[in-house]
């Protein structure tokens, strides 16, 4: 932006949006440098070690989001920008956020978590929204003082997208009332220090349905708007403010996306399922699918070396590819010895299927325990990932929520938004082309693995296996092959078929005319005196014959 690309001294300035919004970097980039600096820099700013969890975020010139790729050119990705602007965000939500090492990561979680619980991604009741309010109030206000927090004090803090008197009236009396636990302690968060108030938060927020979740807005095969969430637990559908399903990793079989269709293929133990969901643009679609991708990686894949995935080629179409960078949660947690390593647990593993690839086996969620887990007993079904270790017991109180809006809007709409009634997800018995862009968004398709040609693309994910859940409501159909994997065959091009086609045919070409000039086969003498091929050896054979030969005599 300063001098021409070809300038090996250039320099391209940014700016990088923190968790709080009054924090910014302004950095700085060589056209040489991928992604994964800038990320390293950022952290190393922030003090920050355990930078998996993390990544950059923009927004292009039309309007749609993307996360920054660690192994691309940063210029390459944001070429169309002007400024230059990156939002530092968390990307991979850990299950359990206790179970981090460093007290400046569980920061900037809580950081994000408060954010998503003013923009109305972290949504819950009111009665929980009260006590995380409160909790980021004991946060950063300290133990309620009647001299210092005196009249509608929280009102001046945004906590909430939609923060009642009523809601606000509920904060301020936690804020004043002592912890359990301690003399007269009635349930308040009063007399918690910082860090515990952080820890209580965390626990609390880590358990709701939205918890990780940047719902995508979509629509259903009726037309009705639904918001699609992905996290470490799998893919969830809302409507309204309701979750009304929920497919866990270990029941998805394959993600792959045609045009404005966003395809999930369902493993059960009677039947194989497809659901599709029609996303605002092409383009909003492969964004879901990237991100349902990387959270689907992350959270299963056992190692990540060479993770690669394609979707969307075809004979009209270009093919996607999307390769993984970085380390996958259980990577992380071997590293931090919180887990076992992989061959000794896959060697003791009971599940029925393994996934493919070296990645870990399917196992069903541990269900929660202790006091926390009856005080929350109406979250008890939310999966966690098949890596990481149980929740601390705790008696902490409940979370709160809201809608969204800015930056951190949920493209479109927020969770808030619409009726709350189930979705009705598409049924079809017969082969169906999802490229043809049906009118509604759950088309589904049967596939066969003996077809010489897949219909909708090359798969997009690792094989997965397990016990699977039971029949979602509305019924579901269609067939998908058997198995799939990770580095899937790559998809049919027209370019690449071209390109190899016309190097063949001028290969052909060249043996052809030295059989016809350099040979003295009698079946050709009378060919080689027509006046047309005279002249062609004359004016073109033969000065490319004598200048290969220079180039040859040169060389040796």
């Amino acid at each position: 932006m300063f001098k021409s690309r070809g300038d090996s001294n250039i320099v391209y300035k940014c700016t990088v949006r923190l968790l709080e919004d009054t924090e910014i970097l302004e950095c700085e980039f060589h056209p040489s440098y991928k992604g994964k600096f800038l990320l390293e820099h950022v952290c190393q700013q922030l003090n920050l070690t355990e930078t998996d969890y993390f990544g950059l975020r923009y927004v292009d010139a039309g309007g749609q989001r993307h996360w920054l790729h660690l192994a691309k050119l940063i210029l390459k990705q944001v070429k169309d920008a002007s400024p230059i602007l990156f939002s530092f965000r968390v990307k991979f939500y850990p299950p359990n956020p206790l179970l981090l090492k460093e007290d400046v990561t569980r920061f900037q979680i809580y950081l994000q978590l408060k954010r998503d619980l003013l923009h109305g991604r972290l949504y819950c009741t009111a009665n929980e929204a009260a006590m995380l309010g409160a909790l980021i109030i004991q946060i950063e206000l300290g133990d309620y003082d009647p001299n210092i927090h005196v009249g509608n004090y929280v009102t001046e803090m945004r906590l909430l997208l939609r923060q009642t008197d009523a809601i606000e009236g509920r904060i301020q009396e936690l804020h004043r009332e002592p912890v359990e636990g301690t003399p007269g302690g009635t349930g308040g968060v009063k007399g918690l220090s910082t860090q515990e108030a952080e820890r209580s938060f965390l626990k609390i927020a880590c358990q709701l349905d939205t918890y990780g979740v940047d719902p995508h807005p979509v629509k259903d095969h009726r037309g009705n708007q639904l918001y699609l969430g992905i996290n470490h637990g799998g893919i969830l559908t809302f409507q309204g403010s309701r979750k009304t399903h929920h497919f866990k990793w270990s029941e998805v079989h394959k993600i792959n996306f045609e045009g404005r269709m966003f395809i999930v293929h369902l493993n059960y133990p009677e039947k194989k399922h497809t659901v599709g969901f029609k996303c605002p643009s092409g383009a909003s679609c492969r964004h879901v699918w990237c991100c349902a991708i990387e959270q689907m990686l992350f959270f299963t894949l056992a190692s990540s070396s060479d993770a690669c995935v394609y979707s969307g080629g075809g004979l009209f179409s270009w093919g996607t590819k999307f390769k993984y960078v970085g380390r996958t949660e259980r990577e992380i947690l071997e590293r931090d010895g919180l887990l076992a390593p992989r061959d000794s647990q896959e060697e003791g593993s009971s599940t029925g299927g393994r996934r493919k690839a070296s990645s870990v086996p399917a196992t069903p969620s541990t269900p929660m325990t202790g006091d926390f887990g009856k005080h929350f007993k109406g979250y008890s079904s939310l999966p966690r990932s098949t890596h990481s270790a149980p929740l601390e017991e705790s008696g902490a109180g409940g979370a709160g929520g809201g809608g969204g809006g800015g930056e951190d809007a949920c493209d479109g709409g927020c969770l808030l938004a619409g009726p709350a009634v189930d979705i009705a997800l598409a049924c079809c018995d017969h082969l169906r082309a999802v490229a043809e862009e049906p009118k509604t968004a759950g088309a589904c398709t049967e596939f066969s693995t003996r077809d010489p040609f897949e219909h909708s693309s090359t798969e997009s994910g690792g094989t997965l296996g397990g016990a699977m859940g039971g029949a979602l409501g509305g019924g579901l159909g269609g067939a998908l092959g058997d198995d799939w994997r990770l580095a899937a065959p790559r998809p049919f091009s027209p370019a690449r078929a071209f390109a190899a086609a016309f190097a063949l045919v001028w290969l052909a070409l060249a043996a052809a005319a030295v059989l016809l000039f350099e040979t003295d086969w009698p079946p050709l003498r009378a060919l080689k005196r027509q006046p047309d091929l005279l002249a062609l050896k004359h004016h073109y054979y033969a000065p490319l014959r004598d200048y290969f030969k220079r180039k040859l005599l040169e060389l040796f």
